[in-house]
């Protein structure tokens, strides 16, 4: 007797080739996953990962050190901790305003003087130097003093911003971390981009806008293996600061909605007017950098004249004093008349100008944002006069010209774009914002064709933003492809041949290559040393350059 007929729908279908695709599985696992689970094992991927969760929660308490010693330092001359700087230094003596910047100026030039080995303040430019150059390598314990300049310059009343130091703090620790763990090159800029990501998020409230100013600033480009830990580290500041902080926006407007399509115009004039007080705002830190190497004074004496002139500025202008957070945010609510708003744009980028001129430790972030504010509010002001019908309130105008003024002055249109967003919560205002900030980067690349950090580094001799292979150029030096003596051999030179030096750049060789005709060069320690080192080869250092090449665009790329 046969069982139950079973439906034909519901009987299992014959599969006669399984053998084949179990083989075509083993296939893949053997020529695909199994290599690339190999590489990222043998590039250390993992362990970043890892590494970029301890970076992000350690960087962000580092953070709130840091707030906190600013707050300590500025309790001691304002008898508070809030960051309201403008409104309780107006109610103190002309006395006090005029000598606290100059009391915090002495203490910042001794430590200079005495303990810091560059002898200066650093902030994002360095940290980008370190990226080129340094393979990621920052010293730590001089990060730390850095972080102490700019928390009593900050605190005293100097006029900067807290970010810029922020991002070099966070790049310091995550840079320690890579060399703790002997990460190669390629994982240690990962980790310095963590650092920064996580400062930024921390300092802003702003975790998108943190990953991008990382890569867009920093590394230079938006490579997969850099993604990765960069977020991951911005997630973990972020949650940190939240807890301690709140969840909230640093500025808020409550009408940040555009009037009129016909504004358009506005904005992007807008733009163009912003990227106008941009390119001034570099041209005052560059004139007050040059005057002041210029005048001979003792180094620890430079902070204490700057915070004089910047004392006797904020008894006028108290808004000027600090971080200014206090008047950005009341320009935007439209607090502020339109001839105090265009008086704050000279005052601050003046007294801007010199505390970075005076040695003070602080950054460009948020004077940048500051400018843009007053700048964006004022314009504002005069559209709602001439067009009432059709313009937006003035906040809207400020936020606006925050993002475009910062654009061109960080070169970092996309992250700018974001923690204006992040910062006012004002995602309505995308379209007009990012044709604002189109307009003002493409002035500031016209007039000067770089970014304020790429403009301090090329005072120091170092060209980053020609290109990856420009900078291989100028910063490979002869050491890095030069080849010893064999054990009997001790040429001299004739006299008039070129002799390479172990420190001139593969540019400087490459030319003398051209120059003399010759495959190889004499190679020596410096120009009084007649002391021959080795040989510099043609061949090899087109070899190294070649490979260095390579192993950027992969960088960039995986």
């Amino acid at each position: 007797m046969s069982g139950p007929r079973i439906p034909r729908i519901l009987r299992i279908p014959h599969i006669p080739h399984i053998p084949h695709t179990m083989r075509a599985i083993r296939d893949l696992a053997g020529q695909t996953m199994v290599p690339n689970l190999r590489a990222l094992v043998a590039s250390r991927q993992p362990l970043v990962w890892l590494l970029a969760v301890l970076v992000g929660i350690g960087v962000a308490y580092a953070i709130l050190v840091f707030r906190s010693s600013i707050a300590v330092v500025q309790y001691l001359w304002l008898g508070t901790m809030v960051e309201r700087v403008s409104s309780w230094a107006a109610n103190k003596p002309a006395w006090l305003i005029v000598l606290a910047p100059a009391a915090g100026g002495l203490a910042v030039g001794l430590f200079l003087h005495h303990v810091m080995p560059g002898r200066r303040a650093e902030g994002v430019a360095d940290v980008i130097e370190a990226r080129a150059l340094n393979r990621a390598r920052m010293p730590f314990w001089p990060g730390i003093g850095n972080a102490f300049v700019a928390a009593v310059s900050l605190g005293a009343g100097a006029s900067a911003g807290r970010e810029g130091p922020a991002v070099h703090l966070g790049a310091v620790l995550a840079s320690g971390l890579g060399r703790w763990f002997a990460l190669p090159p390629t994982a240690a800029r990962a980790l310095l981009g963590c650092g920064v990501a996580a400062a930024v998020s921390a300092s802003f409230n702003a975790p998108i806008a943190g990953a991008l100013f990382a890569l867009e600033v920093v590394l230079g480009h938006y490579a997969l293996s850099a993604f990765i830990p960069i977020v991951i580290a911005t997630v973990g500041a972020t949650v940190v600061t939240r807890i301690h902080l709140g969840d909230f926006p640093a500025f808020t407007i409550h009408d940040a909605a555009i009037t009129s399509p016909l504004e358009f115009p506005a904005f992007a004039l807008l733009g163009v007017v912003c990227g106008l007080v941009a390119v001034s705002f570099q041209f005052f830190v560059a004139m007050a950098d040059t005057t002041a190497r210029r005048v001979s004074m003792p180094l620890w004496l430079r902070p204490v004249a700057g915070g004089l002139m910047i004392g006797a500025m904020g008894v006028y202008f108290p808004q000027v004093l600090g971080v200014g957070y206090e008047a950005t945010d009341s320009a935007i609510k439209g607090l502020f008349p339109l001839s105090l708003m265009l008086a704050l744009i000279a005052a601050k980028m003046i007294a801007t100008a010199i505390t970075l001129a005076s040695r003070f430790g602080g950054g460009v972030f948020s004077p940048s944002l500051y400018l843009g504010c007053m700048t964006g509010g004022a314009f504002g002001v005069m559209a709602g006069v001439l067009y009432p019908d059709f313009a937006s309130s003035s906040g809207v105008y400020a936020i606006i010209g925050m993002g475009a003024v910062a654009a061109a002055v960080l070169g970092a249109p996309i992250s700018t774009t974001l923690i204006v967003f992040e910062m006012t919560g004002g995602y309505e205002l995308t379209i007009a914002l990012l044709l604002a900030i189109s307009a003002s980067c493409a002035l500031m690349q016209a007039v000067y064709g770089r970014s304020l950090f790429h403009w301090q580094l090329e005072t120091r001799g170092l060209f980053l933003s020609e290109g990856a292979h420009r900078q291989i150029t100028r910063t490979m030096t002869v050491s890095d492809f030069m080849s010893e003596f064999d054990a009997d051999e001790r040429p001299r030179p004739a006299k008039g041949d070129t002799v390479l030096l172990i420190s001139d750049t593969m540019e400087t060789a490459l030319r003398a290559f051209d120059r003399t005709g010759r495959s190889r060069l004499l190679v020596r320690a410096n120009k009084t040393s007649r002391k021959m080192l080795g040989w510099a080869e043609r061949v090899r250092a087109l070899d190294a350059y070649n490979a260095a090449l390579i192993d950027a665009n992969i960088e960039e790329h995986k």
